[in-house]
C-alpha cells in the first residue's frame, strides 16, 4: 500500500501538533514574527484548519501558554478611567486574577517560565506583546521612555506573584488584597507617571 504524502487532515493529533509547532515558533521567533502559515508548514497542516481549531494568531499564542486569561478581556478594566490612577486598578486586577481559580495556572507558567528557557521566552512574549504593548498603547506614555516604565511594571508584578503565590512569605502570602493595592499600586503609578531618575 501506498503512504498518502502531503498536508495532514483533521485528526486527534493535530491540534497538538499545530500547539507543539506554535510553542516552538513563538519562542524562537517572538509573536510578531511568528506567522499562521509558517505554523501551520511545520505541523504539516492547511492555515484554514489551525484557524479552525484556534482562530485568530492571539488565540493560538494564548493555547501554546496555556494561559488561563485572555488579556484583551481584562485589560479594559484596568485601563479605564485613564492614566491617573492605573497603578491601583492594575494590582487589583492582577490580584484578582492570581486569587482565583485561574492563579493555579499561573503559578504553573510562572514556575516554567523560571526553570526552562522556551518557558522564559514564552512568558516574555506573553508580557511584552500580549500584556504590557497593549496596556502602554493607551496610557499616552513617551514613546522613549514606554519599554522602560513598561518592564519595571512587570517586575512589580512578576515578584509579587513570585512571593505571594510560590514563596509564599508571611505576612504578604496572607494580605488582604486591598493592604497589597494600597502598598503597592502607588508604585505601579509611579512607574507609569513619575520621574524615571536620572543616567537612563
Amino acid at each position: 500500500m501506498t503512504r498518502r504524502t502531503g498536508r495532514r487532515p483533521g485528526n486527534p493529533d493535530t491540534r497538538e501538533s499545530i500547539l507543539t509547532a506554535a510553542r516552538a515558533a513563538f519562542a524562537e521567533r517572538g509573536f510578531d514574527k511568528a506567522s499562521i502559515r509558517s505554523i501551520a508548514g511545520t505541523a504539516g497542516v492547511d492555515p484554514a484548519l489551525v484557524h479552525h481549531y484556534f482562530g485568530t494568531k492571539d488565540q493560538l499564542f494564548l493555547a501554546a501558554m496555556n494561559s488561563p486569561i485572555d488579556p484583551r478581556e481584562l485589560l479594559p478594566e484596568a485601563l479605564a478611567g485613564g492614566r491617573d490612577e492605573f497603578g491601583e486598578r492594575m494590582i487589583r486586577l492582577f490580584l484578582g486574577v492570581w486569587d482565583s481559580p485561574a492563579g493555579k495556572a499561573g503559578i504553573a507558567l510562572l514556575r516554567s517560565a523560571v526553570s526552562s528557557e522556551w518557558g522564559a521566552r514564552l512568558m516574555r512574549e506573553f508580557i511584552s506583546s500580549l500584556v504590557l504593548r497593549r496596556a502602554l498603547e493607551h496610557l499616552d506614555l513617551d514613546p522613549a521612555e514606554a519599554p522602560l516604565r513598561g518592564s519595571l511594571i512587570a517586575s512589580q508584578l512578576a515578584g509579587l506573584a513570585m512571593i505571594r503565590y510560590i514563596v509564599r512569605l508571611e505576612p504578604l502570602a496572607s494580605a488582604p488584597p486591598e493592604t497589597i493595592v494600597a502598598a503597592i499600586g502607588p508604585t505601579i503609578q509611579r512607574y507609569v507617571t513619575g520621574p524615571l531618575g536620572e543616567g537612563r
